[in-house]
């Protein structure tokens, strides 16, 4: 059983992580920002951290992650101000995997978009064009971090109930239950065999953990 640090513990994705960890016998951690949410985090199972990962550096950070096993990068602005979606989903990401780094936490899965890449193709004036950046910065940094790295990559997120089934070979974005996003988080944490590997997915019709084996 493992330790695992989630970071954006009130997100929809991360609320439906920590059970499942929990379930298997996992020690979870939620850092959140709004301590409003401590109660809903905590109904989890999770342990809820409040502190804004905007604002902390990478030695906080260090500290923050010090002792855990694997670190699942679940945050994010939330879109709207281009600002904040550069400092959350860019330079805070990048902050965190130094963190792991300087704290020999090895085991880092972020949660990224299907689309995510250096030329992902949106344009400047688009208002996804501040997310589509910072996360193809943070991508590219983890994979360049020397860390045993997972990129989750799900299309569009739905809250439809979860079916257990994705399609790891699509060319193309459709959209997968934000629950079996979830699903795909925990069946890398358990696989060696998606480490340092990119995995996009749709809902589709084979089992995850069949999906996820390459």
């Amino acid at each position: 059983m493992a330790r695992i640090l989630i970071i954006g513990g009130h997100g929809k994705v991360a609320l439906r992580l920590a059970p499942q960890l929990v379930a298997r016998g996992d020690t979870v951690t939620s850092l959140i920002r709004n301590p409003a949410h401590e109660t809903e985090v905590a109904a989890t199972g999770a342990a809820p951290l409040v502190a804004d990962v905007e604002l902390l550096d990478v030695d906080q950070l260090t500290n923050v992650v010090a002792g855990n096993d694997a670190v699942v990068w679940s945050a994010g602005a939330g879109g709207g101000d281009a600002g904040r979606t550069y400092a959350v989903d860019r330079d805070a990401a990048i902050r965190s995997m130094d963190a792991a780094a300087a704290a020999d936490v090895r085991r880092y899965v972020m949660v990224s978009y299907f689309g995510a890449r250096v030329d992902h193709g949106v344009p400047e004036g688009d208002s996804f064009f501040a997310y589509a950046e910072a996360k193809a910065a943070a991508d590219a940094h983890l994979r360049a971090s020397g860390l045993d790295w997972t990129i989750v990559a799900p299309s569009a997120l739905t809250l439809e109930e979860p079916t257990g089934l994705i399609d790891a070979a699509a060319d193309a974005a459709g959209s997968v239950p934000r629950a079996d996003v979830a699903s795909v988080i925990v069946a890398a944490l358990s696989d060696p065999r998606t480490v340092h590997r990119t995995i996009r997915f749709n809902t589709g019709v084979v089992p995850i953990e069949v999906a996820i084996a390459g």
